[in-house]
């Protein structure tokens, strides 16, 4: 099968689709490899980072939009989840779609003030619309604790199944079910007609307008779409840690999810899920290093961009091509067929 003229290297549906299978086979894999409930609490964590990274990619990376209210979205899904859940009494696996589609919602609305922004003026509306959520958060403290937070929220359940003293068995193979589909739905998105046009207007946004690509209309199209399982993904984190913290509107988390689409390279999926392992990973292993940890996490991230800008995702296609490149070097040559 060749390949589209203008896009080398881009692997057919076929080819990405396997490869997916395999990838997310292999991690399927890893609870029976680390029999600990901590290295599978590091784990669930590394999936419910790399839902909200590889979505934050999508506006970002792909639509070319400053997005910087993204984790807002991750915060209205974890509310919106207690909230649901603690107060109103709906079932934990109904208030989890219910999450993801009140962050949608939510993102739409923000849309609206930014539709004909650019740059810097885009950063200040996302960000005031991340500051508005958690002060009204903060204001509503007998439904939402304020400061103090949700405590005992409900948690998922699987018929009879305690999910809470099976060693996190349960709740590994529902974040990896979660990032599953997360991810197949943002990689078909990106190639289809709608995910070229999006790329599109971030290259080139006066051509592409006047090809007749609605600038208002994919914009509102890449935030909703990159919102639905960001507020899932925050359901999916109030309901395993049973709690609701305002800490999830700080700053601290909005870097290190940044960290994670920079490092792993933009407009990639790929990259910020690969690096959301590195990342957290890593932060674990120097857990013992205290203060130097951020410090030694903050130089990693910088060597690694600067010996490739294109972040994990461009590193790790220099390594296979330099691999494949001296596979076919090493080869035999065909001999060429004999005349008689």
């Amino acid at each position: 099968m060749t390949r589209p003229i203008g896009t080398p290297g881009r692997a057919s549906w076929k080819e990405e689709a396997v490869g997916m299978v395999l990838g997310f086979a292999v991690l399927a894999l890893l609870p029976f490899l680390f029999n600990d409930a901590y290295s599978r609490h590091v784990l669930i964590m590394v999936f419910i980072y790399a839902v909200v990274a590889s979505n934050w990619d999508l506006s970002l990376g792909y639509g070319g939009v400053f997005n910087f209210g993204h984790l807002a979205l991750f915060g209205i899904g974890v509310y919106a989840y207690g909230l649901l859940t603690k107060l109103m009494g709906l079932d934990p696996w109904l208030a989890l779609v219910a999450s993801g589609i009140l962050a949608t919602a939510a993102a739409i609305l923000v849309t609206i003030p930014i539709l004909r922004l650019k740059g810097i003026y885009i950063i200040l509306v996302t960000f005031g619309f991340a500051q508005l959520v958690m002060q009204v958060i903060l204001s509503q403290s007998d439904y939402t604790g304020g400061t103090q937070g949700m405590v005992r929220i409900p948690g998922l359940y699987w018929f009879d199944h305690n999910m809470v003293r099976d060693g996190k068995f349960a709740y590994f193979f529902l974040a990896l079910g979660l990032l599953a589909a997360s991810t197949v739905f943002l990689r078909v998105f990106v190639r289809s007609r709608i995910g070229a046009g999006i790329v599109a207007l971030r290259d080139n946004e006066e051509y592409a307008i006047a090809r007749g690509i609605s600038l208002v209309r994919q914009r509102m199209i890449t935030l909703a779409a990159s919102a639905f399982f960001t507020g899932m993904a925050g359901a999916f984190y109030a309901a395993y840690q049973r709690n609701a913290s305002i800490d999830v509107f700080g700053m601290s988390l909005a870097t290190i999810i940044l960290s994670m689409v920079l490092l792993g390279g933009t407009s990639t999926i790929y990259g910020a899920i690969i690096a959301s392992f590195v990342l957290t990973v890593f932060a674990e292993l120097m857990a013992d290093f205290g203060a130097w940890r951020p410090i030694i996490t903050a130089l990693l991230i910088i060597v690694v961009m600067l010996a490739y800008p294109t972040g994990l995702a461009g590193l790790i296609r220099a390594g296979w091509a330099a691999t494949a490149g001296r596979l076919r070097r090493t080869a035999p040559a065909a001999r060429p067929a004999e005349t008689t």
